[in-house]
């Protein structure tokens, strides 16, 4: 980053710079499909990141949470100051390689697989970190840690020690706008769960001997609709419960012996969750059934300790920051317990995503790039 004179850059201009770096390289990055688990794909990814880091940065792989997948990557800033940050985002993504859609700009949207969740935050983390670089007076230390298994992780979380103390994390998933217009981040998230339930019946001749068999389809359609009765996100846990996978049957003409059904849930509190898990019965006509959670991620609740850092942010920024709640799971809710506050939602705007129509809008860019480094510097400067 440079600057016209030897004055410090203004805000405004460090946005610019910031939004620059982003654009530059949103478009090899979005192009690169890294499906969750595709470990070339990743690799890929990380080759990019690394090919757009300042030259002050050190990288470090380091063992993702998940066996199977690449190894995640730490990137390191080392500066004259006493704050620590942490920038964070994944690199991986939901949309099979067969499918994946590279960058196209249309009507001021910059649309592909990946733009929103979350490769268009990750490219800003990386323009924050090269504008980070140019000032080492304001930290002891900035980290930018990409994860490759994000979307599909049922593993602990692997990293949240390694952070123990720090100032800050901030997490460029999606940003938003609230009602009024005003700039938005998020400070609390749900927590996450699936459920996998198991039937175990028995098979029969559908036409000749339907009766001698034990339906697990049948008993799999009784607990989802038990379970989905609990339902009620307008209540005191705001518990959300959707079946959204289901699995039975082989053939037309036989009773479906086994089968497996699988629940996204999300509540204020882990515990609210867990207690779901009861409502799966043992048996069902015969038919056995067998529940576990999938995943299972902790909520996040930073408003207390965001608004101070939020309220600092606003006045330099000339505008005011929002703390926002949001359902949607992040890794921000891992690192939440390890540092002083935990700050979300700082990538750029946009929506679908996991959609077709994924998308960010390339026209806000530079407002967002100066709401991270509003904040990364409120934080800094108050260390």
């Amino acid at each position: 980053m440079s600057s016209s004179s030897s004055a410090a850059p203004t805000l405004r201009e460090t946005a610019e710079a910031v939004a620059g770096d982003a654009f530059a390289l949103l478009e090899p990055l979005v192009n690169c499909s890294s499906v969750s688990g595709d470990v070339h794909g990743y690799e890929r990814c990380v080759a990019l990141v690394e090919a757009a880091l300042p030259r002050e940065a050190r990288t470090e792989r380091i063992a993702c949470s998940t066996a199977s997948c690449a190894p995640d990557l730490l990137v390191r800033l080392s500066g004259t100051g006493r704050g620590r940050i942490v920038l964070l985002g994944h690199l991986d993504t939901v949309v099979p390689a067969e499918r994946h859609r590279p960058l196209r700009q249309q009507s001021g949207r910059w649309c592909g697989s990946g733009t929103f969740d979350m490769k268009g935050g990750d490219a800003l983390a990386v323009g924050l970190l090269r504008a980070l670089a140019a000032q080492p007076e304001r930290y002891a230390e900035v980290a930018l840690l990409l994860v490759s298994d994000e979307e599909w992780r049922i593993e602990p979380f692997a990293h949240g020690p390694r952070f123990d103390g720090w100032d800050a994390c901030l997490c460029f998933e999606g940003g938003e706008r609230t009602e009024d217009g005003d700039e938005g981040v998020v400070v609390r998230r749900k927590a996450a769960a699936s459920i996998e339930v198991v039937a175990h019946g028995r098979s029969a001749h559908a036409g000749s001997r339907p009766d001698d068999g034990r339906n697990a389809l049948l008993a799999l359609a009784t607990v989802a609709h038990r379970v989905a009765a609990l339902h009620d996100p307008s209540g005191p846990g705001r518990l959300s419960v959707v079946p959204t996978i289901v699995h039975c049957g082989e053939a037309v003409n036989v009773v479906p012996a086994d089968g497996q059904l699988t629940f996204d849930l999300r509540a204020d509190e882990i515990s609210v969750i867990e207690r779901t898990l009861d409502q799966v019965p043992a048996e069902i006509d015969g038919v056995v059934l067998d529940a576990s959670f999938g995943r299972r991620w902790p909520g996040m609740d930073h408003r207390e300790r965001a608004t101070p850092v939020l309220e600092r942010a606003g006045a330099t920024l000339g505008r005011p920051i929002i703390g926002r709640s949001r359902g949607g799971a992040s890794d921000a809710s891992h690192l939440a317990p390890w540092v002083d506050v935990a700050i979300d939602g700082l990538g750029p705007l946009g929506g679908g995503a996991h959609a077709e129509d994924e998308h960010i809008d390339g026209t806000t860019l530079t407002d967002r790039a100066a709401v991270a480094v509003a904040v990364a510097h409120a934080v800094l400067d108050a260390a």
